[in-house]
């Protein structure tokens, strides 16, 4: 994989900040990898869960991964007004008869904020997030002012289904459904040491080194294998009825490349795809079905994953019987076999019950020539060819996916294990095919020959097109 001239150190560090997100922290390595490549690409993030499950502990070690700026939190009700959120009003400005807030210290120039259960807060607090969450700007008196906002960390219990809810949902890119922790983890959250919630995080990133990951990202391109990838995510979720709009499309890809540029990568892999499911679907299942359509996906190209190629195989399997069963009766009008006196003698001997007992038990097998045969194993030949290099190309994604997981600072370990036994099933289902392949045609080199004579090639066997 080719490099991008990024700081060599900047992966390792940024796999040390990972460690240090999630420590202490029991089942939370995934939420910290998200919610910090989120940030990492100026993207906000969504926690969904019940409280007590570590979403504003992350949230503050989140703001200690980033050298400068402020940190804002607020806890919002149905009673929150906005002051509490962009500042109170400043009284000088009043008597000038200007409308401003004096916004130091508060949510317009914070550079990470968590803002606990978001969808409390009424729709005038929530009108006025909308514009600062995209376009990192708020509406102060008369001026707009320019926010230095990286990312938000919103926490909610559940989303409520309004219009204006809807709208600000779709500003956090990353929606995390956030559980308790399991019963395998319980042990290890009681004898987990309290956060040191003020400990600063050795290595922060610098603004100039997230502005420097940022041009980098820009420079990342999409290969056409991941753009494929993604136009059939695209199908896919429309039959799944899922709803991506196209901005988040466009903030998706971004992210890609984000993950990519950290990586010290000049193109987005396909394997990068895998991060998308919380970006695309809201609820856990949902995302896990997500999840599941792309490990069977990814590194196996649809036109030839194995259902197709057993319908190839299976085409051959059906002309292999109907050949082996033909037989060259020939039958007249009335349903009785036609020969001429002496022809089958041989073969009948003496046939009690005259003509009419021929009729009913005479049998004999086709014979096919030479050209007939040759063909047909030829036919199969080009197609365990073909097997061969589908089978290459899948120990190949292997390789690429265990290259990708040594460097990789985001995939999950499930999705890898996931699609590593995928791929590893895919090349057991090949190899069962191939054998069925050779066995049909070793059935057609032993088809019962012509005493004499090449015969004639046959048509070739129809089946599905197999694509390059």
């Amino acid at each position: 994989m080719s490099s991008l001239p990024v700081r060599p150190s900047l992966a390792a560090r940024l796999r040390r900040m990972l460690e240090r997100l999630s420590d202490g922290l029991v089942e939370r390595d995934a939420l910290a990898r998200q919610v910090f490549l989120a940030a990492l690409a100026g993207e906000h993030s969504l926690l969904i869960g019940p409280p007590g499950t570590a979403k504003s502990a992350l949230a503050r070690r989140l703001h200690r991964a980033f050298a400068e700026g402020g940190y804002f939190e607020r806890l919002l009700t149905r009673f929150s007004v906005p002051e509490e959120l962009f500042g109170p009003l400043s009284i000088s400005a009043l008597e000038q008869d200007r409308y401003e807030r004096h916004t130091a210290g508060f949510l317009p120039e914070a550079h990470i904020a968590f803002i606990d259960e978001v969808f409390k807060a009424n729709s005038a607090i929530l009108n006025a997030l909308l514009t600062l969450l995209n376009e990192r700007e708020f509406d102060n008196g008369a001026g707009r002012m320019r926010c230095p906002l990286v990312s938000v960390i919103g926490a909610t219990n559940a989303v409520p289904d309004d219009a204006v809810a809807d709208a600000f949902f779709d500003r956090f890119l990353m929606r995390i459904v956030v559980s308790p922790v399991s019963a395998a983890g319980f042990g290890r959250l009681l004898q987990a040491a309290p956060d040191d919630q003020g400990a600063p995080f050795p290595e922060a990133l610098l603004a100039t080194e997230r502005q420097a990951l940022a041009q980098a990202a820009q420079a990342v391109t999409l290969p056409s294998p991941v753009m494929d990838c993604l136009r059939d995510l695209r199908s896919a979720l429309a039959q799944m009825e899922i709803v991506v709009s196209d901005r988040r499309w466009v903030k998706m890809v971004a992210l890609l490349k984000t993950a990519a540029a950290t990586e010290g990568r000049s193109a987005v892999s396909c394997w990068d795809v895998s991060l998308l499911p919380v970006c695309i679907a809201t609820e856990a299942e949902e995302q896990a079905q997500v999840a599941a359509w792309l490990a069977s996906r990814l590194g196996v190209r649809e036109a030839i994953s194995p259902p197709r190629l057993t319908r190839i195989v299976e085409a051959f399997e059906a002309q292999l019987g109907a050949e082996q069963k033909a037989n060259d009766l020939d039958y007249d009008a009335d349903g009785r076999l036609r020969f001429s006196a002496g022809e089958l003698a041989h073969e009948i001997g003496d046939a009690k019950g005259g003509a009419e007992a021929l009729r009913m038990t005479y049998q004999r097998r086709r014979r096919y020539g030479a050209a007939h045969i040759d063909a047909r194993t030829a036919q199969v030949s080009a197609l365990l060819e073909r097997i061969e290099r589908y089978r290459r190309e899948v120990l190949a994604q292997i390789d690429d996916l265990t290259q990708y997981l040594d460097q990789s600072l985001w995939m999950a370990p499930d999705f890898a294990v996931a699609a590593h036994t995928h791929l590893r099933d895919t090349v057991a289902a090949i190899d069962a095919l191939r054998e069925r392949a050779v066995s049909a045609r070793e059935g057609f080199v032993a088809l019962p020959r012509l005493p004499e004579g090449a015969g004639s090639v046959p048509e070739p066997v129809a089946h599905e097109a197999w694509p390059d």
